[in-house]
């Protein structure tokens, strides 16, 4: 390849293949193992993101993983990630102060289509740390509220020490034109709201379904179950979104570790419709019962 040029496209692909570098401005903790950066690009360009997609981060020495994005586009000076410590990589970000760069390449992936949502109820469902990268979508939202109409966010965590952007989280409990439901699966003794998994509110939950959009992000083991719901309440399988799982490596569909049957979740995804997954073998996880047979 000669000057990052795509031989058969006749596209600068550079951006894509060589990381830039990013500074880091703040750094909040947000759990024992999450914390929440705020990055900067070093020609200070915005990222021209799409919520739900993701980044490849680098450090020398440790090399490089895809972390999801969950500030919004309309962010224009900086972008934010939240990063989890689980390998060399993670825990080597957690160490970084304000003022160190990183590298990143991207972002990459299919995001959701907010075009799709706007003039509708947008129903968003979050587990655990699927809160991170569904918040790029919810901030894009509430940026330009009046585009879209009913916004209802739901967010199940294992316990309240668990619970990821407090600030955000109160913020959008006062807020009157959105309806935010949590919900805690273990809750302490001084644990005062819902308790159970995501599908307790989301079951109680009154909508109008051929007027609703649903954007669903947390672990597998969550979306059979929270998929069942929305069939109960007959949003149209077409109006239901899935941000998925797999081992990215190279961002680029080349390397085939995210392969799903015939597609590649770093191109094709990670946000899926529910009817782009349904019969294809290796997307079981977000199959509801009336599927599986």
């Amino acid at each position: 390849m000669s000057e990052g040029i795509d031989a058969q496209a006749g596209l600068d692909v550079t951006s894509f293949y060589q990381p830039d570098l990013a500074r880091i401005v703040k750094k909040v903790r947000m759990t024992e193992s999450m914390v929440l950066l705020g990055i900067q690009r070093e020609d200070r360009q915005p990222l021209g993101h799409e919520p739900g997609q993701f980044l490849q981060v680098s450090l020398p020495g440790y090399g490089e993983a895809p972390i999801s994005l969950c500030s919004s586009p309309t962010q224009l000076d900086s972008f934010e990630l939240c990063v989890q410590a689980v390998g060399n990589l993670s825990m080597a970000v957690h160490d970084l102060r304000p003022g160190d760069f990183m590298g990143v390449r991207g972002p990459y992936g299919n995001g959701f289509p907010v075009a799709d949502m706007q003039g509708h109820d947008v129903l968003l469902v979050a587990g655990g740390i699927g809160i991170a990268p569904l918040k790029s979508l919810i901030d894009y939202i509430l940026h330009r509220r009046g585009e879209f109409e009913r916004v209802i966010i739901i967010y199940g965590a294992r316990t309240p020490s668990d619970l990821l952007f407090r600030d955000e989280l109160d913020r959008w409990q006062a807020m009157t034109n959105v309806e935010t439901f949590i919900t805690i699966d273990s809750p302490t003794g001084d644990w005062d709201g819902l308790t159970g998994v995501a599908t307790v509110p989301l079951r109680a939950l009154a909508i109008e379904p051929a007027n609703t959009v649903a954007a669903v992000v947390g672990p597998p083991a969550m979306y059979r179950f929270v998929a069942f719901e929305l069939f109960e309440k007959q949003i149209p399988h077409e109006n239901i979104f899935f941000s998925l799982e797999r081992r990215f490596k190279c961002g680029m569909g080349k390397c085939g570790h995210c392969q799903l049957n015939d597609l590649y979740v770093c191109q094709d995804g990670p946000v899926f419709r529910y009817t782009d997954l349904v019969g294809r073998s290796e997307a079981m996880e977000v199959w509801a019962p009336e599927d599986e047979d």
